[in-house]
């Protein structure tokens, strides 16, 4: 992506050349080609099992739910095999410069939602294992995404090398860019589809505008109110979210084994806990709505299981409707790899980490203590938001987002990390982007070991996916 809205700082004043000059040097010490380097270690922890260690703090009910999605695909495995790679990465060489980390930057973890302002914007969308870390990390994360997706699709083989590398690129490219640029522009930028639309437009078939323009109409009515329509249904005594189990199970339906009085009471007095963590002002609109319902809700692939509700809250009546997410935020996957971060709550992690690593926020953010000392937190259910498909994409878009997601991911590091520093150790050539097209092509190679293994266990009755 272009970066022609930075502001280059004169060379004169230029404080970050000594920094430059540190990441330099440390190619000495880390050379850009060991990122490229994986081979299974004989005493790799078994992977099946590192997924049945996280079903233990999950509902019982929707583990199965959480193993079915897994066993989709192997991209929809390595979705949910963050904990195993957690683990894989702690082996990798890194060079000390640390940044926040999304910890979890696969390429279904970007995506469109809706600015305070209204605007369409492209982030990084999912921190729930955000924290402190190697910014390296997260690269392979990504890189490692667009190979897998690329199998996924059957493309050829110089095709699945290419992806990668040219999310690598784009992340180098852009890191550079952020390096010569006045800190409030690195902090201020983003991407809005505007500006993805005018980047791309020469590139574009006229079938593809058009179906971008369906894709933000729809983007731009994913709402509250549109999701009241397809949600919420009249009961007795008004207006309640309908009963989907298992995906969407009211509190009102869970029996009294699986804790729904606790729930009932948990809910209330968690919305109060909640209001006291967001900034004075969103308090004051949010004390205008009025608690109707809530609802257990699986989502994602990695985090079904845990402790998920949705909260339907009222404003003036029906057509002014709000619908927030509360989601349990357990210790990050990185947290047995790396030192303790800034923060005891795992939901003020998640939130604070959001807000370090996106350039615009949730206005809704927030976070509390459950009444059985879980942890969680609160964002806008439906709020204009919109992900890229991935499935059977031609390989010139899925290029495309490549681009979009290593300058993305670039922005979001450059926010934290010694910018300069991570620019020097870079540098201008490719030797960076063809080490991680290497570490792609060979860690999509072990996740479909991984998946082979999961898929066998399910077959052998080890993990359960349900009837």
């Amino acid at each position: 992506m272009r970066s022609g809205l930075l502001r280059q700082r004169p060379k004169e004043a230029d404080v970050g050349d000594g920094a430059r000059e540190r990441g330099r040097e440390l190619r000495g010490a880390v050379q850009r080609s060991s990122h490229g380097e994986w081979a299974t270690p004989v005493d790799r922890p078994d992977p099946v099992a590192t997924v049945l260690a996280q079903d233990r703090t999950r509902l019982p009910f929707l583990v199965p739910v959480r193993h079915t999605r897994m066993a989709q695909s192997e991209l929809a495995f390595y979705r949910g095999a963050a904990a195993i790679m957690a683990a894989d990465l702690a082996r990798t060489p890194v060079t000390g410069l640390d940044a926040q980390i999304c910890g979890d930057a696969h390429l279904s973890n970007f995506g469109v939602y809706g600015s305070p302002e209204r605007d369409l914007v492209f982030d990084v969308n999912d921190f729930d294992e955000t924290s402190p870390g190697p910014w390296e990390w997260d690269v392979k994360r990504l890189v490692a995404s667009f190979a897998i997706a690329a199998r996924h699709n059957a493309y050829p083989d110089d095709q699945q090398r290419e992806l990668p590398r040219l999310a690598a690129a784009a992340y180098r490219e852009a890191v550079r860019a952020f390096a010569s640029a006045a800190y409030t522009d690195v902090w201020y930028a983003h991407l809005d589809v505007e500006q993805i639309a005018d980047a791309f437009r020469d590139q574009l078939t006229a079938k593809e505008r058009r179906r971008g323009e369906r894709f933000v109409r729809r983007t731009r009515s994913a709402t509250s109110l549109r999701a009241f329509d397809a949600l919420v249904e009249r009961g007795p005594d008004g207006y309640r979210i309908a009963a989907q189990p298992p995906l969407l199970v009211p509190v009102r339906d869970l029996s009294a084994s699986q804790g729904r009085d606790a729930l009932v009471e948990a809910v209330h007095a968690e919305l109060e806990a909640y209001l006291a963590s967001v900034p004075d002002h969103i308090a004051v609109l949010l004390r205008r709505y009025r608690y109707l319902d809530a609802a257990l809700k699986a989502v994602g692939v990695g985090s079904v299981g845990t402790r998920c509700f949705v909260v339907l809250l009222e404003g003036r009546d029906e057509h002014d409707p709000l619908f927030l997410q509360v989601k349990e935020a357990g210790r990050s996957v990185l947290e047995d790899h790396l030192p303790p971060g800034p923060y005891r709550h795992h939901g003020r992690r998640v939130v604070e980490g959001q807000r370090l690593m996106q350039a615009v926020s949730d206005s809704f953010l927030g976070w509390n203590e459950g009444t059985a000392g879980t942890h969680y937190y609160w964002r806008q259910l439906k709020d204009m938001k919109g992900s890229f498909e991935v499935e059977g994409v031609a390989p010139e878009a899925l290029a495309r987002y490549a681009r979009l997601c290593g300058w993305t991911l670039a922005r979001a590091h450059a926010r934290s990390g010694d910018v300069d520093a991570i620019a020097g150790y870079l540098g201008s050539g490719n030797a960076f982007d063809a080490a991680m097209a290497r570490f792609a092509s060979a860690y999509a190679e072990q996740n479909a070991a991984d998946f082979a293994a999961f898929t066998e266990a399910i077959a052998s009755g080890r993990v359960d996916a349900g009837a």
